[in-house]
This record gives C-alpha cells, sequence and structure tokens, in this order.
C-alpha cells in the first residue's frame, strides 16, 4: 500500500502538532522581535534607514507609554495657556480696535459666554465633583431625594403643595391682571384643555399627577422668565439662534450636492431642509461613538426626574424638541427607541407634534411672526408636552429607560471616522421615509378638500374647503383662550390651515392679515403661540416613518398611539397660547 494513503497513527498527529506549535511560536517570537510576516516568511529589518526608525518608534512608543500622566498635564497646560492667550489679545483688539459694544450673544461678548459655560464645567469635573461630588451626593442629594419621594407619598402632602401652588399662581395672575381682566379668560380655555385631557385619558386611575402638575408649574415658570423678563427672552433667542445657525450648515453640503438653485434660491424642501438630517445623524453618531450622547441622557434623567418623575428619553425628547425637529430629536434617543413603552412613545410623538425646529424659524420670521415668541413657545411647550401627554395617557407598564434601570449602550464602531459615516448613511432611510410619508398624507389631504369642494359645489358654495370648516369649529376654542371673539373666525381659520395643511401655510396667512390690519396685538399674539407646533397630518406621516425606520419593531405601538399624540400636540400648543395670553400685557407684543 502507498505511505502517502496511510492514515495517519496517533504518534504521527502528535509529531505533527508538536512541529506546527514549534513553527507557530516562531512566527510570534518573530513579531514581537520586530520582524514582519509575509505569507510564513520572516522578514527583518535591513539597512540603516529602516533599523533606525523602527528604533526610533520603538522609544517614541514607550517614551509615551510611561510618561502618559505628565504629557497630558503639560498638553492641558499649553492648551490653556494658547486659549488664555487668545482671550487677552481678543480683549486687547475689543478696546482699542473697536467701537461695539460688549453684547453676550455676539462678537467679543460671545467668546466671554463660551469660554465661562468651557471652564465653569472644567472647574465642576476636575475640582468640584472630583474632591466634593461624593461628599454631596451622599450627605444631601440623596438625603433631599428620600426626603421629597417620602414626602410625596403622603395623600395630604400632594393636596397641600398642589393647592399652595395653585394658590400662588391665582393671586400672581388676579394682582397682574387687575386693569385687564379680559386677559383671564385664558385661564378658562386653560381650565378646559385640561378638564378635556383627564376625560379623555386612556386611563384616569393611572395618571402621575406628579409629572401633570409639575409641568404646568414649569410652563408657567418658563412663561413669566421668557415672556415677562426681557433678559431671559434675549438669553433664550441668542442660543436659539447659535443653534439655528450650526444646523444650517448642513444647507451648504446640500448646495454643494443639488446646487444653489433647489437648495438657496427655490428652497425646496426635500433639498434645502431634508438634508440637515444627514449632518445632525453624522453628528449624533459621533457623540454617541465618544459617549457624550449617553452621559448627556443620564445626566439629564437625574435632573428632571426628582421633579416631573418622567424616565430619561421623555426627558430628553422634550428639551431636545426646544431647537430641534422631531426627526432630528428622536435621534437623541434612538438607541433607546425600541424599549419604549406605549406611553413613552406618546411622549415622545405629543412632544414633536407640540414644537417646531430651529432651522425653519427663519421661514415663520419671514411671513411675519415675532422670533421671540416663536423661541418662547417651543420652550414652554416642552414642559407643558410632559403635562398633557402624561394626562391623555399615564405609564401602565414598566419602563427600561428610568434613572434606575436604563442601560448605557455602547457604539459599534472601531473609530470616530466610521460612527461618522455610518451616521451620514444612516439618513437616507430616513430621509425617503419623511418624503414617502409626506406625499402620501398631503395627497390624500387634497383629495378631501376636492371631495368637500365637490359638494359644496353642488350647494353653490365650490370654494368649500376643509380649513374653512374647522375655522368655524375652532371659534369657540380661540375665544376661550383670549382671542377677542370679533377675530376669533380668523385665528380660528388659521388653526384650522394649520391643523390640516402645515404650520407654512398659516403663519403665511397670518402675516398676510396683519399687513391687512386684520389682526388686534392680542389676536396675533395668540395666535402666533397656538400655530407653533407641527400637528398636521404631513406632521404625522413624517413622525410615524422616522420612528418606524429606527425601531420597527414599535410600529403597531406608533400605530395605535399616533391620533392621540396628534391631538396632545394641538393641546400643548393650545395651552401655550393659553398661558402666553395671560402672562403678557398689551402694548407688550412684538
Amino acid at each position: 500500500m502507498d505511505s502517502r494513503n496511510m492514515e495517519q497513527t496517533p504518534e504521527t498527529k502528535n509529531t505533527n502538532d508538536v512541529s506546527n506549535d514549534v513553527e507557530l511560536n516562531n512566527m510570534a517570537n518573530s513579531k514581537t522581535n520586530g520582524g514582519i510576516i509575509h505569507d510564513h516568511l520572516e522578514y527583518e529589518p535591513s539597512g540603516w534607514m529602516d533599523k533606525t526608525l523602527t528604533k526610533v518608534g520603538d522609544v517614541t512608543s514607550g517614551y509615551f507609554s510611561k510618561n502618559k500622566s505628565s504629557l497630558k498635564v503639560i498638553s492641558l497646560f499649553v492648551l490653556n495657556g494658547l486659549v488664555i492667550g487668545y482671550f487677552f489679545g481678543c480683549m486687547y483688539y475689543f478696546l482699542y480696535y473697536t467701537t461695539e459694544s460688549l453684547e453676550l450673544c455676539h462678537g467679543f461678548g460671545s467668546l466671554i459666554a463660551f469660554l465661562s459655560i468651557i471652564y465653569f464645567f472644567i472647574i465642576y469635573f476636575l475640582i468640584v465633583k472630583r474632591f466634593f461630588g461624593e461628599w454631596f451626593e451622599q450627605t444631601i442629594w440623596k438625603r433631599v431625594s428620600a426626603v421629597t419621594e417620602f414626602m410625596w407619598k403622603f395623600v395630604l402632602f400632594r393636596w397641600v403643595f398642589s393647592l399652595a401652588v395653585l394658590a400662588a399662581f391665582a393671586i400672581f395672575l388676579v394682582v397682574d391682571a387687575w386693569d385687564a381682566t379680559e386677559r383671564l379668560i385664558s385661564l378658562l380655555g386653560l381650565g378646559i384643555l385640561l378638564l378635556l385631557g383627564f376625560v379623555f385619558s386612556a386611563n384616569p386611575g393611572r395618571i402621575n399627577w406628579r409629572s401633570v402638575l409639575m409641568g404646568l408649574f414649569l410652563q408657567f415658570l418658563f412663561g413669566i422668565i421668557f415672556i415677562r423678563w426681557d433678559q431671559g427672552r434675549a438669553a433664550l433667542q441668542c442660543f436659539s439662534d447659535k443653534v439655528a445657525t450650526f444646523l444650517s450648515y448642513g444647507v451648504e453640503g446640500a448646495a454643494f450636492a443639488f446646487g444653489d438653485l433647489l437648495v438657496k434660491r427655490e428652497g425646496v424642501f426635500a433639498f434645502s431642509t431634508l438634508p440637515v438630517i444627514f449632518f445632525f445623524s453624522m453628528l449624533v453618531e459621533v457623540l454617541f461613538y465618544w459617549g457624550a450622547l449617553q452621559w448627556f441622557c443620564l445626566k439629564l434623567g437625574q435632573l428632571l426626574r426628582s421633579a416631573t418623575g418622567t424616565t430619561v428619553v421623555e426627558s430628553v425628547i422634550a428639551v431636545g424638541n426646544v431647537f430641534l425637529g422631531m426627526s432630528e430629536s428622536v435621534l437623541l434617543v434612538k438607541p433607546y427607541l425600541a424599549l419604549l413603552t406605549p406611553s413613552e412613545i406618546h411622549v415622545v410623538m405629543a412632544s414633536g407634534f407640540a414644537t417646531v425646529s430651529g432651522t425653519i424659524l427663519a421661514s415663520y420670521i419671514a411671513f411675519g411672526a415675532e422670533p421671540a415668541h416663536l423661541v418662547t413657545a417651543s420652550v414652554m411647550s416642552a414642559p407643558a408636552a410632559v403635562c398633557y401627554a402624561k394626562l391623555l395617557m399615564p405609564e401602565t407598564k414598566r419602563s427600561l429607560t428610568t434613572v434606575d434601570n436604563i442601560q448605557p449602550v455602547t457604539s459599534e464602531d472601531q473609530s470616530a471616522l466610521s460612527a461618522a459615516t455610518r451616521g451620514a448613511t444612516n439618513g437616507i432611510s430616513l430621509i425617503l421615509n419623511i418624503i414617502a410619508n409626506i406625499v402620501a398624507f398631503v395627497a390624500f389631504v387634497t383629495f378631501v378638500n376636492g371631495l368637500i369642494g365637490y359638494c359644496g359645489g353642488l350647494l353653490g358654495d365650490p370654494d368649500l374647503s376643509l380649513e374653512f370648516i374647522l375655522g368655524k369649529v375652532f371659534m369657540p376654542l380661540c375665544w376661550v383662550m383670549g382671542v377677542p371673539w370679533e377675530e376669533c373666525d380668523r385665528v380660528g381659520s388659521l388653526i384650522g390651515l394649520k391643523t390640516i395643511v402645515n404650520e407654512f401655510v398659516a403663519y403665511q396667512r397670518m402675516g398676510q392679515m396683519k399687513e391687512a390690519g386684520l389682526l388686534s396685538p392680542r389676536a396675533e399674539l395668540i395666535a402666533t403661540y397656538a400655530l407653533c407646533g407641527f400637528t398636521n397630518p404631513a406632521s404625522a406621516g413624517i413622525m410615524i416613518g422616522a420612528i418606524s425606520a429606527m425601531a420597527p419593531n414599535q410600529r403597531e405601538t406608533l400605530s395605535s398611539v399616533a391620533v392621540r399624540a396628534f391631538f396632545a400636540g394641538c393641546g400643548i400648543c393650545f395651552m401655550t397660547a393659553c398661558i402666553a395670553a395671560l402672562l403678557m400685557p398689551d402694548g407688550a407684543f412684538g
């Protein structure tokens, strides 16, 4: 028999295994000794240049690894020296070569504000938190939280606290509106909206009144700060402008890809607004890779939990929607979307419907809307979203995104560049879903208007439309929000346009009414706040498409809560309009 066809004996196998192990060990040793293996052949650095570069690389790597902490301290000192030197250079130029006044939102003033925020966090994390953080958490924070949780368990404490807060606001409103009692009509509208939310609640017996009352309290508080206090309104406007400017850089990328004609001159929605999602999606993925996004979610959840009792995702989405669009803000909580309960999905959707994107505020301003009130409306709608969404659909399941049990999610990317590439690519499916839903819902609304116009034409009124009908339907609501009765049909038609078509059309029509003198300052104020939201069928399609693309397992939940969230978004905008009408004195608009 041929020896080549003979089976190997155990001794032969062992001998081969030993020889293979020896060969692998030799190859590993050659790698550790600086050799390079190519196709099982050992390569040693040859020549003076190769050996010198290899030796320099080894020495440099060893030096950096041994002195890593020292080099880090030196680098921080050098970086801070450069920053401080740059600051004093800018200050010298500002003092001796410019005649501009110091403004915290522009020029040298913005540099002061920016560096103050940066160094505040540096001092906090490197000094305060490092040396006093554990003591503060154990001695003060946990005790205060424990006392708060303990006291809130008593029914008597909850009633006394709630009545005390309501009495304080009632006294303030009566004194503040003593010479203009017509402003108190808006208080009736606020009460009716809250009553409707309770009556149509999915589970009235499971309502967390702490979330509802604290959300309402924060909405009043934000209204006082950003409506009645000029400095607060200016600071909020400045921050909103910076965020909008930052996101507008995505327009430059869109203009490079699609051309100035579609993006900047014509302003086609699909080419000028939606591509910003690519830019923002990339940034979100990079922040997620660095761990900054997870840290932000957890810290914000710890901060807001003590006040409203909401979960991490609900808190983040409510704040994120202040300056971001509903599609961009959902990206902030993308890793957790698949874990959300129906009540949490309801908060995410309602919050998105109740606010507008900071990137498109310029369009509303161009139509004649006051920029300060647009920003204030979004800020006030953040706590109102928690209040009204939790009133309409209370939590009935155990959440997986509370501060206590939320699981930190780590990125699967190997580098920041990989995360940026994947984030930009993920925007493709998101934008396609948005476009598909916009086309479908706008076409459906046009079909309904065509059908109503046909039926009205048979009765001699071919201009009859769904917007006209809803305008009449909203007249009583406009009156209880504080609109003078003779203007209720006009404001009601604006609300109808916004609800059926979109807020662009409504603000454009409001600008025309404003130029024609058809709206009083008070009616214009209430309309500005009531229209400041994405509550229309097309936006509902955008929201469903965006969340479905990121969390396919939530499609059934989205379908079940979408209608309720839509009406919650409407109610939140109307609540904000009521509070603005309560707090804004006559003659202070603009």
